[in-house]
């Protein structure tokens, strides 16, 4: 199964030499084994800083989305996608080969949809954040919701679907692991989320905000209409944030 890896970047400078570095070694040593293929997606979301300049020096596919919104620049990636699976990484995120693989093989089986991965800090965090991590990963497998740093599915899926919904600027995620889920059933597959090994993500956003405003941007996506709002979803799309 050839699998594109589509990763979002909108001024990821500093983390990006990590992440691609990590993927692009995770995607050699699978092809080595000559079952998939791969390519990794790098897209550039209008980004102020170096971030087409970092992404440009590692043997990445690199595109550009306009429009600054998280859904938009995954959609783009999956736009220029040529594999029949579909990965979405974070920048600031990493995946094992043992994952991915496992992924694949899920997804070549035809049994399963799409899902996503439980997570863990790439750093120590406070013992409140990790009990908010911990319950993450317990509501992520229970409801099946995929986290937004490690998202998978079949290309076909994805495109039935409509892709990540354009209209919300947080929480694109959780709505495609719905629509993602109701494909599986008239299919008669699953949507899946894996417990073998963690996907690796920033702390940063610990250490940016308060426990209290994390919290509350997280109890925004229960509240009607406000993922709508790019100005309530401020703390994805904070420049200053993301200069310190």
């Amino acid at each position: 199964m050839d699998f594109s890896i589509v990763i979002p970047a909108w001024n990821e400078e500093a983390y990006l030499p990590k992440t691609l570095t990590a993927v692009i070694a995770v995607v050699q040593n699978i092809e080595e084994q000559g079952v998939h293929h791969g390519e990794v997606i790098v897209v550039d979301n209008n980004s102020t800083d170096k971030t087409a300049a970092v992404a440009a020096k590692f043997q990445v596919k690199l595109v550009f989305e306009p429009v600054n919104q998280i859904a938009r620049a995954r959609n783009t990636g999956a736009s220029v996608a040529v594999g029949e699976a579909l990965i979405f990484l974070d920048a600031d995120s990493q995946c094992s080969e043992h994952l991915l693989s496992v992924v694949l093989e899920k997804l070549s089986g035809n049994s399963v949809a799409g899902g996503g991965s439980i997570i863990a800090p790439d750093t120590p965090v406070s013992a409140s954040a990790q009990r908010g991590i911990s319950f993450w990963n317990w509501l992520s497998i229970k409801a099946r919701l995929a986290a937004g740093c490690f998202v998978y599915c079949r290309a076909d899926a994805f495109k039935d679907v409509g892709g990540f919904s354009d209209r919300v600027y947080a929480g694109e995620e959780i709505f495609l692991s719905r629509q993602l889920k109701r494909w599986a059933k008239r299919h008669k597959m699953t949507f899946d989320i894996a417990t073998i090994d963690p996907v690796i993500t920033s702390a940063r956003k610990l250490q940016w905000y308060s426990s209290a405003q994390i919290l509350q941007q997280m109890l925004l996506m229960f509240i009607p209409g406000a993922v709508f709002s790019k100005r309530l979803c401020k703390t994805w799309y904070d420049t200053s944030a993301k200069r310190r």
